[in-house]
This record gives C-alpha cells, sequence and structure tokens, in this order.
C-alpha cells in the first residue's frame, strides 16, 4: 500500500516532465463568411446578379484556402528555394531550386484567375474588384506567392497598357491564362547595385541594339524578386552607336525579356545569389548578372519610367492588398484565440483591456480595407473607360496615399496582435512570426514612406491642384450622405473640421516654399489617408442596412488626429530651422561630426 501512495504521488510529477504544454490553438474558419466587412461591403456596392456569381465563388475559394492553400503555404514556409550554381560535374547550372508546394502554388493562382480575372471583363468594371477580394484571401495563405503576382499582374498592365503589340500578344495571353500549363509569372527587376528607389540615378544597365532589332542588355541586377519567374521586365540604357548612353531619367527604356531559352537555358544571365530576408523567405529573391541578355524594347526609347509607372501602380495597389489582409489574418486569429484562453480566471474575452486592444487594431483594418476597395473600384472605372475625371485624379493620388499609410498600419498592427498571444506570439511554430515577417517589408517594397510621400507632392504638382480639388469634392460627397444619421454626426463634424484645417494648410504651405513641403510631406500623405479613410467608413456606416458596429467603427477612427499636419504647421515643425535642429540632434556625438554639431 506505501509502495502504491508514493507510485500516485510520483505520477503527476512524472507527466508533467513528459507531457507537452497545452494551450488553445485558435481556428478560424472560411475566411470569407467570416469577414462581415468584406461581406456588407460587396452587398452594398456589386449589382445583384454579379453579387450572387462572386459571392459564391469567394465561398468556395474560401474553402478551398482552409482545406488545401493553407497547408501548401505552410510547406513554403518550411521549404525555402536553394540555389545550386553547380551540377556534380563542376558546370555552371544556377539553378534556383523551389518546393512542390511552390510550383503548385502557381498553378492554383492560374485555376483561380487570380490574373486572368482583372484581365477577362466578365463583370465589366467590378472584375478588377472580384479579383482584388480574391488576392485579399489568398494573401495570407499563399506562401509568399502573392509576390510574383503582383509583378505579373503589373506585366499584364504593361503590355495592356501599350495596346498588347503584336510581338508581345503571346506572353500577355501566358500572363493572363488560366490554364496551368500555360500560366507565366513575371519579375520586376528594376533595383541595381546602388540600390533603393532613385532608378534614374541608379540604373547603369546598357542596351546594345542587335541587327535584327532586338537588344542585348548588360547590368548587375541587386534585388530581383520571384528570380524564378518565366519573363520580366526591366529598365536600361540604350546605347548609342559609339557605346554611349543617356543619364538620368530620360535615358532608361523599358525591355521585355524571357528569362530562359526554349531549351531551359538561361538567357545570359549569371545568378550570384539568393538574397537572406527577414521575410519573405519562401520566394527566391536574386542578384543576377545580364551578360547579353536578348531582350526586346518595349516602350519609346527614353521612355522607360513613364511606361513602367502602370506596373508600379499595380504592385503598389497589391502591396496595400497584402497589408490589409496580414492584419485582418492576425486580427481573425487574435479573437479566436480570446475565446479559448483562460488567463487570471477568465478568457480573455472577458477582460476589457484585451478586448479594447483588439478593438482598435479592428477600426484599423475596418480603414484600410475600405481604402482599398475604394482604389480597385476606382481602378475598375478606368479601365473600362467608366471613370469620370475626378476619379482618375483620385486614383492618382490615393495609390501611393494608400501604399504608405497601410504598410505603417500593418507593422504596427500585426506586431500588437503577436503580443496578444503573450509569449506563443513568439513561437515560430505558431506561425505568427511568419506574418510579422512578411508584414514588415511592405512599408518599403514598392517605395518606402517618404519616398510615397514626395510622389503625392508631385501628384499636385503635376495636376495644379486639380487632385486636391477632387478630393475635398469626394470626401464632401460621402459626407453628405451621412447628413441624415444623427449618430454620425460627431464623426462628420471631426473630419469637416479635418478638411478645413487641411485647406488652411495647403493655403499657408503654398507661401513657404519647397523645404515646407518637404518636411511636412509624410504628415500632409497621413492626413490624406486619415480623412479619406474616416469618409470612407462614414459612407460605410450610413447605409440602411449597417450595424451599431459600423457606426462605432467611423466615430472611433474620426477620434483620432486627423489632420496631424495642420498641427505640426503651427508647432513650426517645418520651418528650415527646424531641419537644422533635425541634423543636429542626429548626429550630436558622431564620429562623423568630431564630436561637434
Amino acid at each position: 500500500q506505501e509502495k502504491q501512495v508514493l507510485e500516485d504521488l510520483e505520477m503527476p510529477l512524472a507527466r508533467r516532465e513528459t507531457e507537452t504544454l497545452f494551450q488553445e490553438q485558435p481556428q478560424t474558419g472560411n475566411q470569407y463568411l467570416e469577414d462581415a466587412l468584406l461581406r456588407s461591403y460587396l452587398k452594398t456596392h456589386l449589382p445583384p446578379k454579379v453579387l450572387e456569381e462572386v459571392s459564391r465563388d469567394l465561398e468556395r475559394f474560401g474553402n478551398r484556402l482552409l482545406t488545401k492553400i493553407k497547408p501548401l503555404g505552410w510547406e513554403c514556409e518550411l521549404n525555402p528555394p536553394v540555389f545550386r550554381q553547380y551540377d556534380a560535374w563542376g558546370r555552371r547550372v544556377d539553378h534556383i531550386v523551389t518546393c512542390s508546394a511552390w510550383r503548385r502554388m502557381k498553378e492554383i493562382a492560374a485555376e483561380e484567375g487570380l490574373i486572368a480575372e482583372a484581365y477577362e471583363r466578365r463583370y465589366s468594371n467590378w472584375s478588377r474588384l472580384h479579383q482584388a477580394v480574391k488576392l485579399y484571401l489568398f494573401s495570407s495563405s499563399s506562401g509568399g506567392f502573392n509576390c510574383p503576382l503582383a509583378m505579373t499582374d503589373g506585366a499584364a498592365k504593361v503590355i495592356e497598357s501599350l495596346g498588347i503589340p503584336g510581338s508581345l500578344k503571346n506572353a500577355f495571353d501566358h500572363l493572363t491564362s488560366r490554364d496551368p500549363k500555360k500560366f507565366w509569372t513575371s519579375g520586376q527587376w528594376m533595383t541595381e547595385r546602388r540600390g533603393g528607389s532613385d532608378v534614374a540615378n541608379g540604373t547603369e544597365t546598357v542596351a546594345r541594339k542587335q541587327p535584327d532589332g532586338t537588344y542585348r542588355l548588360y547590368g548587375f541586377k541587386w534585388f530581383t524578386s520571384a528570380a524564378d519567374s518565366d519573363v520580366t521586365l526591366t529598365l536600361a540604357r540604350v546605347a548609342d552607336a559609339e557605346g554611349k548612353v543617356k543619364q538620368g531619367s530620360s535615358g532608361l527604356s523599358l525591355f521585355f525579356l524571357k528569362v530562359r531559352d526554349e531549351e531551359g537555358k538561361l538567357n545570359s544571365i549569371q545568378v550570384q545569389r539568393l538574397k537572406d530576408k527577414l521575410g519573405t523567405r519562401q520566394m527566391a529573391t536574386a542578384e543576377l548578372w545580364l551578360d547579353g541578355a536578348k531582350a526586346e524594347l518595349i516602350s519609346a526609347e527614353g521612355r522607360g519610367v513613364a511606361s513602367i509607372s502602370n506596373m508600379l501602380n499595380i504592385t503598389r495597389i497589391h502591396n496595400v492588398i497584402g497589408a490589409v489582409a496580414s492584419m485582418r489574418r492576425m486580427i481573425s486569429l487574435s479573437r479566436e484565440y480570446a475565446r479559448r484562453r483562460v488567463a487570471f480566471g477568465k478568457l480573455l474575452k472577458d477582460h476589457p483591456l484585451h478586448m479594447q486592444t483588439i478593438a482598435r487594431m479592428e477600426v484599423q483594418t475596418r480603414g484600410a480595407f475600405l481604402l482599398l476597395m475604394e482604389i480597385v473600384r476606382l481602378l475598375g472605372l478606368v479601365e473600362t473607360n467608366m471613370a469620370s475625371e475626378q476619379a482618375q485624379l483620385l486614383l492618382r493620388l490615393l495609390i501611393p496615399v494608400a501604399k504608405l499609410y497601410t504598410g505603417k498600419q500593418a507593422s504596427a498592427v500585426v506586431v500588437e496582435a503577436m503580443e496578444s498571444f503573450g509569449g506563443q506570439g513568439y513561437m515560430e511554430d505558431t506561425g505568427l512570426p511568419v506574418i510579422v515577417r512578411d508584414t514588415l517589408v511592405l512599408s518599403i517594397w514598392e517605395g518606402t514612406t517618404n519616398i510615397l510621400s514626395l510622389d503625392v507632392l508631385r501628384s499636385l504638382t503635376k495636376s495644379q491642384g486639380q487632385v486636391m480639388a477632387a478630393f475635398f469634392s469626394a470626401v464632401q460627397q460621402k459626407l453628405e450622405l451621412a447628413s441624415s444619421t444623427a449618430k454620425l454626426e460627431p464623426a462628420v463634424k471631426q473630419t469637416r473640421d479635418a478638411i478645413s484645417s487641411l485647406a488652411r494648410f495647403t493655403q499657408a504651405a503654398g507661401s513657404k516654399g519647397a523645404v515646407t513641403m518637404e518636411l511636412a510631406a509624410r504628415d500632409f500623405s497621413y492626413t490624406l489617408a486619415r480623412i479619406y479613410a474616416g469618409a470612407l467608413l462614414i459612407e460605410h456606416a450610413a447605409r440602411p442596412d449597417a450595424s451599431s458596429t459600423d457606426i462605432s467603427a467611423a466615430r472611433r477612427w474620426c477620434n483620432q488626429e486627423l489632420c496631424p499636419v495642420a498641427t505640426e504647421l503651427e508647432n513650426s515643425s517645418y520651418e528650415a530651422e527646424e531641419a537644422l535642429v533635425d541634423g543636429a540632434l542626429v548626429y550630436e556625438g558622431s564620429p562623423a561630426c568630431g564630436g561637434r554639431l
């Protein structure tokens, strides 16, 4: 009996030593069915027949994501690409080896028409929105394959904008195919050794014309995402008869090239190495030497930057899709975890502070989502020649604004959401750190926050102020819809006050010179994003069948500082003297300054 008692006492300890720590794993279902904002948006905007067909497709796709695609995405994460430079006999092969799950993702992308949907225009101006919603659902389960799709979409858009010339018809058909055996992906090779967004001064690649009218490219591409793609667009400088090239952006031309020839050999391209990145490790990003790569000039000579701008607009929209998708995914997991995890005697969802934290993330995500939907709605109108001049101006402004703002939002939200899991959020095998790492690139890729803020200023200058007139008009129109909704009155007033402050800023800044506007550029872009997203949330909450949460989201969004640029102007943050102080603060004590200011 004594022996049995001792054994019983020892058993719990033995179990504790051998058993795994168990916590409730968050389980999410069909992403489409669980996304209330997405479904209410589609119900509000899509024509009934289109809504019926699109909803059916999205529900089916949501089931496929859950059962088939999500496991493949995790397999891509566990089996990143490998670079094999030489074969067993010492021959240089420069082979980028990708896993079977990555290759299956490419087939699925074709089957689902993730590129084709936007170009078939089955639903006229709503086709682009249908595509964007599918990409939004796909993004967080794609194992990084959303990135090559962004560039593929961009390449197709460039070719379409050129009128699909005969020499590119075959390529366009492959890029927009639903047949997995025919579908191609495209790269976007712009960044060179000097790196960064300054392609006008950083592009060294030279194009030499051949007797048959083609070109041979010579140069070093320092950062080529999706290096396993079938084709690519790239910039280069055309050499004249004497071998000289023109510098600056007016010397750049746009080229199309196939990565491999008919036999599968690289097109006079050498792979130097794969990049060792913080995130998006599922995708091969490489350094490439172009040593006479055969290419086709597809822009007018010297018009490369203008021609590739269509690609940049599309990839920036994809960047927004990825940002909103990552926020939505992390919040979905976080809210489910809160229903299961017990701490301090009750479920996390019963701790008011915990729920307040998730709710604040939810409001940010809702604003970002509606900003995304507005952009793809406008793009659909432009692509079907149904857009007014105001819509075209708005699209030009909102793409960089949404890209820069949602990139910053996503970084903050996914880190906050990871924290909501406590220590489990930091564990690799939960999959949460993967989402965080992959999200952090979104404020960098396709132009950093500052670069895009300056691009926003350029859109103002180029349109001679017309773009701001379109912005103010669009916001006012959306606020008018809420004029009879009493519960939205505070939010409407806050937004109107912000518009007035923004108008005063634009008038005051106009007389202060270029330095003031450059220093204000980031805050100015944030202001545009916050005001416009606020107007969209108010518009959505003013629907006859709006829910109480729609109204709460609009009110909470508008409680934040909607016009930070006006506040900082009053604080004299944009004076030239402040720029000198910025430098002094940053470099005080720096060896470069010899310890002196």
